[in-house]
């Protein structure tokens, strides 16, 4: 017998090799859809990048050496909460001194400035990576592309004791460069990815399934790296989670694949639904995209709104999740196994909350109460504009802990509604160039990681709650600001330029035909259609 024979499959245009030999035998070890089990692999890759993007953000509170200041001191803060876990002025045992000295000896002396530099320099590496990756998963599949992206991620977490000790800030800030390369084409990868292994009906499903593993990553991250540190050394953060990352590579390579079409053991049941219920598979059989318009895209005023809504948002969330832990830490005065609880919990909020809005805004846009642009409008402004004051009310929480902490459970609660906001605006209005837009979107927003840390170290050298108070107004005033330029501009609708062969060229456009496959430049516009129209 042989291992696969091609058959025609009656009432269908897909052809393929029925499985057959040790391929059938394999495919009923899986009790669930292969659809899913590469759904779950997602939600593992996407917690793993978060985890490994964000132990850091905690990490670095125990690596650093922290000066108290006292009374009398230029940079004494009377407002300062009050330092349950700070070793009192007394006479110490000589033991306590050896200890104290020894447990001092892997701390480094970094500033404010260098600290917010090097939380700062993932995102160097990561910003540049997106539109490349988007292009080659479009081109080659999204398997290897975000299969070796995040084994250079993993590595890199796995060595960063080593070389943080070796080389110090300057070595740790390189290594975080290349992280963020191997990080950025992670979601362009997995776009390209869905667009073959989702059905339409099932998309929600598995957005809600995929990108969730964003919060599970972060609260990982936080939890996990919190209690290692209590009762071990910040080196074991790293060690545990690039270990976790380099196992889930190995099962990558073995159980999940680009496309149904090229996965060796998916049943053939499975393969003709998805061959006939997905519609990038279907389009792939019947016609080849046009080149990206880029012409167009670049010019586009809806596009380059969601783009500066999307730079506002990461600058709310990066501000959360690179420098809440500090905060925590430093202002608040929480130990460390408090902060990675405390710091997962917003994260925990925003998860379940993202459920929720999604499930409100599906119902309303079903039952015609709001269209698919007011919708994308309305959650974005509750995402943007929440936040922003809750942080705000937070940092004038004083030393109140708790109610600081609900105030920050309550900007995360919020920002729940990105995901039904302008999250997924981009497969509203260029759903054929759905992975390069959201490459660029993404890309480009990624600046406020690079800018947010370091402006935040800049603007607390001595982290006292005024000096934070001032970096979350800021944070306000840009969430503001850029949402209120989404809300001016912002579409629901797709653009003319994502299928130009649909909607033609609009009257006031003046730069000439997009580029079109040989066979459809005919319908590109001339300058007799132009002098005809005048």
């Amino acid at each position: 017998m042989v291992n696969g024979a091609k058959v025609d499959i009656i009432g269908s245009r897909f052809k393929y090799e029925m499985l057959t030999g040790w391929r059938l035998g394999l495919s009923k070890l899986f009790i669930i859809p292969q659809r899913y089990v590469f759904a779950i692999m997602a939600l593992l890759a996407v917690a793993n990048a978060y985890t490994m993007r964000v132990c850091l953000n905690l990490a670095i509170t125990q690596m650093v050496k922290k000066t108290v200041a006292v009374e009398g001191d230029a940079n004494y803060d009377p407002n300062a909460c009050p330092d349950l876990t700070s070793v009192k002025n007394t006479t110490m045992t000589l033991s306590d001194y050896i200890t104290r000295d020894s447990g001092g000896s892997d701390l480094f002396e970094w500033s404010e400035a260098t600290q917010g530099l090097i939380l700062s320099s993932f995102y160097y590496g990561y910003v540049l990576t997106h539109i490349p990756g988007g292009m080659l998963a479009e081109r080659y599949g999204g398997k290897w592309v975000l299969g070796t992206g995040l084994l250079s991620t993993a590595i890199c977490t796995f060595i960063t004791p080593i070389a943080v000790k070796t080389g110090g800030a300057t070595a740790l800030f390189i290594l975080r460069v290349v992280e963020g390369f191997g990080e950025g084409p992670t979601m362009p990868a997995l776009m390209a990815m869905i667009s073959k292994w989702a059905p339409k009906a099932e998309r929600a499903r598995f957005g809600a399934i995929v990108f969730g593993g964003a919060q599970i990553g972060n609260i990982a991250g936080s939890y996990f790296s919190g209690l290692i540190m209590y009762d071990g050394s910040w080196e074991y953060v790293f060690y545990m989670f690039g270990g976790i990352g380099l196992g889930w590579f190995v099962i990558w390579c073995f159980i999940c694949y680009s496309t149904p079409n090229t996965h060796p053991f998916i049943s053939d049941d499975e393969k003709k639904f998805l061959n006939e219920n997905v519609q990038a598979l279907i389009h792939s059989e019947k016609q080849i995209l046009d080149p990206v318009p880029w012409k167009a895209l670049l010019r586009s005023v809806p596009l380059w709104s969601l783009i500066i809504a999307a730079i506002g948002h990461d600058w709310g969330y990066f501000t959360m999740v690179t420098d809440l832990p500090k905060y925590m830490t430093d202002v608040l005065k929480f130990n460390i196994k408090s902060a990675g609880l405390l710091s997962a919990l917003p994260y925990i909020a925003m998860w379940i909350a993202s459920f929720f809005f999604g499930l409100i805004c599906d119902f309303c846009i079903k039952r015609n109460i709001h269209s698919i642009k007011n919708a994308r409008k309305l959650y974005t402004t509750i995402a943007a504009t929440g936040p922003g004051i809750c942080i705000i009310l937070a940092s004038y929480s004083g030393c109140d802990t708790t109610l600081a902490v609900f105030w920050f459970i309550a900007a995360m609660t919020l920002m729940g509604a990105y995901y039904s906001g302008m999250k997924i605006n981009a497969l509203d209005i260029t759903p054929n160039y759905a992975g390069t837009t959201t490459a660029m979107v993404n890309g480009i927003a990624a600046i406020s990681g690079i800018i947010t840390p370091y402006l935040i170290g800049l603007l607390t050298p001595n982290s006292t709650l005024k000096e934070w108070r001032v970096a979350f107004w800021v944070c306000l005033g840009v969430l503001v600001v850029t949402n209120i330029i989404y809300l001016i501009f912002a579409q629901g609708e797709q653009l003319w330029w994502d299928d130009v062969k649909k909607h033609g060229y609009p009257k006031n456009w003046k730069h000439g035909p997009l580029s079109l496959r040989n066979n459809d430049s005919e319908n590109a516009p001339t300058e007799k259609t132009s002098d005809e129209k005048k």
